[in-house]
């Protein structure tokens, strides 16, 4: 099944370009590499550097191959940028969906759409965990782009319809990295927490800067449920069969169920390290709610979506190792 895969040279997509290996797909990737790395491609995938604004560009490749399916990670994602760059965020990520739904409609053939969505839609979530019917109030820029785009496939995939179906992935907090070192994050100046503590861990930043700690939280500090990528990764191949199976569009959320404050996030990967690096605190973000996790019972259930990885040590450990080692 030829499957083009945008953001694939990025740091979940490119586990995901893994995991649809693994399970006998056929990967094309597009990246523009603004955040992700050629080598991060497995050597005899085809790569395709351009960016999802390109309307020529994507015709091209789509003309190239016979793609029946797509799975969707070009976007920018960091919350506080999006506060203050608001139109980059909606430019790339609204607009250049839209650009990426126009080439599928032109080509023709393209039966399913996994979506990278996140549970920043949700915004302060009204209650926990957060199922897939709680109202998606989102407060940043970023988490309303990923909103918007959401509505944009519901409303394109409903007048396709039933040549196309959707599964939108809201994302809690992903982290780690493949345990067979195969891929990891890289990202230059990455805000995402088990990274950074796995870089201050290794020597390669002075110290972790924890942003509030007089959140409504047992220890002050924000609660966020963590994934491992690999995981995360298997559910969208997981996603795809569902709707190759003839499964309803649909949204899910990803993520274990339990939340780990920034603090303890930290005692972990200095337990698993043996390191006991510098940890200094500040105000707020802009753009952080309190608390948030999942319910992760539709995935569960309609997708067959059950974690092989779902441990915080784990976690931590496979994302130090990877910054031991990074070839990238």
């Amino acid at each position: 099944m030829p499957t083009l895969i945008t953001g694939g040279a990025g740091y979940i997509g490119s586990h995901t370009v893994l995991a649809a290996l693994d399970a006998g797909l056929e990967p094309i990737v597009v990246d523009n590499l603004y955040s992700g790395f050629r080598a991060a491609v497995p050597a005899g995938v085809p790569f395709y550097e351009g960016s999802i604004l390109d309307a020529k560009f994507l015709a091209g490749v789509f003309a190239k191959h016979k793609i029946q399916s797509v799975m969707h990670f070009a976007a920018h994602l960091e919350v506080e940028e999006s506060t203050r760059l608001p139109l980059k965020y909606y430019e790339n990520n609204v607009y250049g969906t839209l650009t990426l739904l126009r080439a599928c409609a032109e080509a023709g053939g393209v039966e399913s759409f996994v979506f990278s969505s996140t549970c920043a839609t949700y915004g302060n979530p009204k209650k926990l965990p957060v199922d897939e019917t709680c109202p998606q109030e989102p407060i940043s820029p970023y988490g309303a782009s990923k909103l918007a785009t959401e509505m944009l496939i519901k409303d394109y995939c409903a007048a396709a319809r039933p040549s196309m179906r959707y599964a939108l992935l809201r994302y809690f907090n992903v982290a780690g990295a493949d345990p067979k070192g195969r891929a990891g994050q890289s990202t230059p100046r990455a805000t995402q927490l088990v990274k950074v503590c796995g870089e201050v861990a290794a020597g390669k930043r002075e110290k972790l800067t924890v942003f509030g700690t007089d959140y409504d939280t047992p220890d002050g500090t924000c609660v966020r449920d963590y994934i491992h990528v690999s995981d995360l990764a298997e559910a969208h191949v997981l996603a795809l069969n569902y709707l190759q199976r003839g499964g309803d569009s649909s949204a899910f959320n990803l993520g274990y169920g339990k939340g780990y404050s920034v603090l303890e996030i930290a005692s972990a990967m200095k337990r698993v390290t043996g390191v006991d690096y510098r940890v200094e605190t500040t105000e707020r973000r802009a753009g952080d709610p309190a608390e948030i996790y999942a319910a992760p019972e539709r995935a569960n259930r309609l997708l067959g979506f059950k974690p092989k990885h779902a441990d915080i040590d784990l976690i931590c450990r496979t994302s130090f190792e990877w910054e031991k080692k990074r070839p990238y």
